[in-house]
């Protein structure tokens, strides 16, 4: 299997946090949905149609693509990317340093905030990254205090960006 061919799936066992790494070719059609997906996701009543009308594919085809990449993790989010500031929100990355055995909980507690985007794992003693966005900062840094109190982890920082720079980026598949 050539390497440019090969899609990284990550299985990840019940209980465990390790993924084991699984590689399967990735089709053209999955190629030409991903391609489309990034940057021109329909508004519509019906998007998986659209797309599928776009791509010479039905609508159950792209929705059957769509599907499986989430669940093999190629796909991990569909929805929009807005401009936080321009709807008179706040945002802010925030960084953690979260012990080994409590990550999980760490990161369930976090995921239950509707204003966080996203969260990752770094190798670093500020381990656990996560954007936040809120109506005011002061709600952001309510909701780090609940964290703090409900998880132990005392370790969180708070960085907004001082200037936001927003560049668009599509990988081509």
């Amino acid at each position: 299997m050539k390497k440019q061919n090969a899609l990284n799936v990550y299985d990840l066992q019940p209980g465990t946090r390790n993924p084991q790494q699984i590689q399967r070719p990735m089709n053209e059609t999955d190629r030409k949905i991903l391609n489309e997906i990034q940057s021109n996701f329909p508004i519509s009543s019906r998007p998986f149609q659209e797309l599928g009308e776009r791509l010479g594919l039905t609508e159950d085809e792209v929705m059957d693509a769509v599907g499986r990449m989430k669940r093999e993790g190629t796909i991990r989010r569909i929805g929009g990317n807005f401009h936080s500031s321009r709807l008179n929100f706040t945002s802010t990355l925030c960084a953690a340093k979260v012990p080994e055995d409590k990550i999980e909980r760490f990161v369930e507690v976090v995921n239950a905030y509707p204003g966080v985007t996203h969260n990752y794992l770094r190798k670093n003693a500020y381990n656990v990254w996560f954007t936040f966005i809120a109506e005011e900062m002061a709600h952001i840094d309510e909701a780090l205090r609940e964290i703090a109190e409900k998880t132990g982890v005392t370790g969180i920082l708070n960085l907004p960006a001082e200037k936001m720079f927003k560049i668009k980026v599509d990988f081509e598949v």
